[in-house]
């Protein structure tokens, strides 16, 4: 006798099936989109030594265990940016990659501890071109017109590049750069009480969660450009501007799709980076504590110059089907 719960299973699947027919075709339409621009799709390893080194997201930890009985701890990755790039310094190709990641901890409308990752890097490319060509694969796999929530997205307009420093003048009112590190003097100025323990960096995330994210994507996607060096991650900073990073991130109809950098090809000052978040990470959370990622550092010494972005495919979806929630999207969940 079937259980209620796995009936329960089958109905939902079922009801999900016109939408999940619809993410089959953007699969099939992301990949024809960049086999016509001459990019070969790649596989990574998921169960890998260092899942990466960003200080806030939690991993998944697995055991190796070999067949002469020793064993080894491996990790889930949080996103095979680590491995492309190894890839595309070996290579000198454009690659992409549909990649299952997972982030422990994680579970909202927009968040799940295991979804789908769509990651591309491309040898030659800045980030001005980077931002053509993800418009250019919105406007393939979306129609020209979507609603989400209550958010009307037209995508045959251009869509916004916003620097972060504009976006806190007009939403915030406040020169970001220049308060760069001084919590104080940016509470001050935009008009807040700092919290307890709050860092300039804490109250920018605040600020930008609060004043900024809310009102960017509305009437066509965003990107938010040229953040500040404090938050470079793995992109080099701006020549013409040190003080920020050639860094993106893309917003539409309230949704975070993407992160996107010009790499960073100098391996120390990546080793450097690296070092202070695991300083930072090991006071948050000591146990997920990890080696460097050697093989990936030994690799930036041979990367081209390469522009790289991470798009959250599922969240792709839900704008193209207007679904509210993550799980509705999904095969299993």
């Amino acid at each position: 006798m079937e259980s209620s719960s796995a009936i329960q299973t089958t109905d939902r699947i079922r009801e999900r099936l016109p939408l999940l027919r619809r993410r089959a075709r953007m699969v099939q339409a992301v990949r024809a989109f960049f086999e016509g621009r001459g990019y070969l799709e790649v596989e990574t390893p998921y169960a890998v030594q260092a899942p990466g080194e960003e200080v806030h997201l939690r991993c998944f930890r697995t055991v190796l265990e070999r067949p002469d009985g020793t064993d080894e701890v491996r990790y889930l990755h949080t996103s095979p940016e680590f491995a492309m790039k190894r890839l595309v310094a070996a290579t000198g190709q454009p690659l992409f990659q549909l990649a299952r990641v997972w982030r422990n901890g994680e579970r909202s409308a927009t968040h799940m501890p295991e979804f789908t990752m769509l990651e591309w890097y491309r040898p030659g490319a800045g980030l001005s071109s980077l931002m053509d060509e993800t418009e250019d694969l919105l406007r393939r796999v979306l129609p020209p017109r979507l609603t989400h929530g209550d958010v009307v997205l037209e995508l045959d307009r251009p869509f916004e590049r916003l620097t972060m420093q504009e976006a806190f003048v007009r939403h915030v009112g406040v020169d970001l750069l220049a308060s760069a590190g001084d919590a104080d003097r940016l509470a001050r100025e935009a008009g807040v009480l700092l919290r307890e323990g709050e860092s300039w960096e804490d109250l920018f995330f605040r600020l930008l969660l609060e004043r900024i994210e809310p009102h960017i994507g509305r009437e066509r996607p965003t990107f938010l450009t040229h953040w500040p060096a404090a938050q470079a991650a793995l992109a080099k900073r701006d020549p013409a501007d040190p003080r920020v990073a050639l860094r993106f991130e893309l917003y539409a109809a309230g949704l975070e799709l993407a992160n996107a950098f010009e790499e960073l090809t100098d391996p120390q000052e990546q080793r450097q980076r690296f070092e202070a978040d695991r300083a930072r990470r090991m006071q948050i959370t000591p146990e997920q504590d990890w080696p460097l990622d050697e093989g990936f550092l030994a690799a930036l010494a041979d990367m081209p110059p390469t522009s790289g972005i991470a798009l959250g495919f599922d969240r792709l979806v839900m704008l193209a089907t207007g679904a509210p929630r993550l799980e509705a999207i999904l095969w299993l969940s």
